[in-house]
């Protein structure tokens, strides 16, 4: 079984400049990635492949141990190019490089790194015992719920519920919906064989973590992760 991990870190953050290397907690943001990556592969025996167009991201992540011929194109680093993309040129190059096929690619987000390797463990076994599924994502669940509390506005001048599912007059009587935290994704090879373009399909899991989870999008999520990572109050450990 071949397994590709791919670590996906552009050098052209706007909302946090260098988020991908500023120090959280005294350590590079993508260092809690890679150490992770690196207890994953080396019981799965996987292979941690690095995507980006920084020569800082590139030097700071061979201090950790992670380097890479691969350099990421320029039309897949700007602020249009999807994250898919990105991981389906990272794997051709692989493949082709080692001469083999990946039956799985994990992507670890470097820009939510409040995951477990328990949380990756347990998504990764979910994804090969549902032989049928393209892939799993990480997830919460969701404070607000579509059936629920959430309105959009109607071609009427009024507004609605995002989803009706008739009268429903409680929040737990609800359809369980859930938050993508894109802290990490799962592929299974066919997803790839049957060239789907996004990571939610007709044939995704979702895998709901227990915990703490959020991206770094904008100043504010920076400091309130430094807040939690600084003062030990995470109740797991990364």
């Amino acid at each position: 079984m071949n397994i590709l991990i791919t670590i996906c870190a552009r050098g052209g953050s706007k909302g946090i400049p260098g988020k991908n290397v500023k120090l959280l907690d005294g350590h590079p943001v993508i260092g809690y990635t890679i150490k992770v990556a690196q207890k994953f592969a080396k019981k799965y025996d996987a292979f941690i492949g690095l995507s980006t167009d920084s020569d800082e991201i590139r030097t700071v992540a061979e201090k950790l141990g992670v380097s890479t011929t691969y350099h990421r194109p320029a039309e897949l680093a700007n602020d249009s190019a999807g994250k898919m993309g990105a991981i389906q040129h990272l794997k051709e190059y692989e493949e082709n490089r080692q001469n083999l096929t990946f039956d799985y690619v994990m992507d670890l987000d470097v820009s939510a790194p409040m995951r477990t390797f328990w949380d990756l463990e347990q998504a990764f076994e979910m994804l090969q015992n549902k032989p049928g599924a393209y892939n799993i994502f990480s997830a919460n669940a969701a404070a607000r719920n579509p059936y629920f509390n959430m309105v959009e506005d109607a071609e009427n001048g009024y507004v609605k519920l995002v989803k009706d599912a008739g009268e429903i007059l409680s929040r737990q009587k609800a359809p369980k919906v859930y938050d993508m935290n894109a802290s990490f994704y799962i592929f299974r090879k066919s997803f790839f064989d049957d060239q789907c373009k996004t990571s939610t399909t007709s044939k995704s899991l979702v895998f709901e973590m227990s915990h703490l989870c959020f991206d770094l999008d904008e100043p504010i999520d920076f400091l309130f992760m430094e807040y939690l990572f600084s003062n030990k109050l995470l109740d797991f450990e990364i």
